[in-house]
């Protein structure tokens, strides 16, 4: 009787320790749940086999160069120019470069491993990499625009004195004047150099329309090889494809120009408000609003020949776009949407608060975006696992 007595009281023990190791093992794993940010209510045991919403990265960036800041893409690196000169941060956020100097107007503008930043209306401009100064200007009259191409090789507009509308120079990538184009009809907006330096396009704002001029086998002072009249439209920006054609895009076209001197619409919108647009080398992202609609309106995706890869309806005001190869990122009040060419949404913040009191974003990678306010910016990266 003793021993059945014992072997139940030592039943009893074993019982109660594994009741207590379950209690432990339960009460370990609701702090490790709230450590982690598991919801500990009713539902907290099925969270462990429902899929997670993909976290969002932010690091937090701060510029101390003055106001009206602007970004452009270092290949992966942030560079940002202000009223008082340049920075570049690395994707961690660690400054790489600092280059002071004074811009009333400031404006950047990049292309592979170069930008170049310079003062709109001023005479300054600074050619830069992710940790050096490569070339500091002093130009004899006010700058209209500038722009640099992959290689280095970059092209300053400047406003034009006596009679003449603007002078175009191109620099190579050690900042040496190469070419130089002086204009006495029709004033130089902006200039663009092709992918293998040889090809110069002029943008002109003539008395009516506008006109864009290409210059082949940029070697000597001539006359251009081919001019593109637009009397009935106004041109508001040109990108050089790779084979060396250029597109230009019109507050209701899409227009491609080849290097031939053909010219072919490849869309436009007459019935169309634009509202953003991004030009990549395999596609042009337009956004469209319908007149008097509200902020009603379309997101397109065209392919280089026109075809059209994607489309979707809108119904809110697009604060900022930017694209990074394949991702197109866009900013809109209630947070931040990743998609692809087609127009497929990856990745969605639209739950986070990261991006609030953001006005502009830029793409650093393809997974990767810069959110900007007035004071501060945040690297936000898309984990799609």
């Amino acid at each position: 009787m003793d021993d059945v007595n014992s072997l139940r009281k030592n039943r009893r023990k074993i019982i109660s320790l594994i009741l207590l190791l379950v209690a432990v093992v339960i009460f370990l794993f609701i702090i490790i749940s709230l450590i982690i940010g598991y919801n500990t209510n009713a539902s907290w045991f099925s969270a462990l086999f429902s899929p997670r919403t993909p976290e969002i990265t932010v690091d937090s960036f701060y510029f101390d160069i003055g106001r009206s800041r602007l970004f452009a893409n270092i290949d992966g690196s942030v560079a940002a120019v202000g009223t008082l000169g340049v920075q570049v941060f690395d994707p961690a956020g660690n400054e790489t470069l600092r280059e002071p100097f004074r811009l009333a107007q400031p404006a950047i503008a990049g292309s592979g491993e170069r930008c170049i930043a310079y003062d709109i209306g001023g005479t300054a401009a600074r050619v830069f990499n992710r940790t050096q100064i490569l070339s500091a200007l002093e130009t004899d009259s006010a700058i209209v625009s500038a722009s640099i191409n992959a290689n280095g090789w970059f092209c300053v507009v400047t406003q034009g004195s006596g009679g003449l509308k603007g002078t175009v120079a191109v620099h190579d990538s050690t900042g040496t004047i190469v070419y130089r184009v002086t204009l006495s009809t029709g004033f130089a907006l902006s200039a663009h150099l092709s992918p293998d330096n040889k090809t110069l396009a002029i943008l002109t704002l003539p008395e009516t329309g506008s006109r864009i001029m290409l210059y082949q086998g940029i070697d000597e002072d001539k006359d251009p090889d081919h001019q593109f009249d637009f009397f009935d439209r106004l041109i508001i920006d040109i990108f050089f494809m790779p084979n060396g054609d250029v597109l230009a895009l019109s507050t209701d076209s899409l227009i491609l120009l080849e290097s031939t001197g053909d010219r072919t619409f490849l869309y436009s919108f007459p019935d169309k408000r634009l509202g953003g647009y991004t030009i990549q080398n395999d596609y042009t992202v337009l956004h469209l609003y319908d007149y008097g609609v509200g902020y009603n309106g379309r997101l397109i995706t065209l392919r280089s020949d026109g075809t059209i890869l994607g489309e979707l309806l809108t119904d809110r005001e697009f604060l900022s776009l930017s694209a990074f190869g394949k991702t197109l990122v866009v900013l809109k009040n209630d947070g931040i949407t990743f998609y692809n060419e087609h127009l497929e949404v990856f990745f969605s913040t639209a739950d986070n608060h990261s991006s609030a009191g953001a006005g502009r974003l830029l793409a650093v990678r393809e997974d990767t975006v810069l959110a900007a306010s007035d004071n501060s910016a945040v690297i936000i990266k898309a984990e799609t696992d």
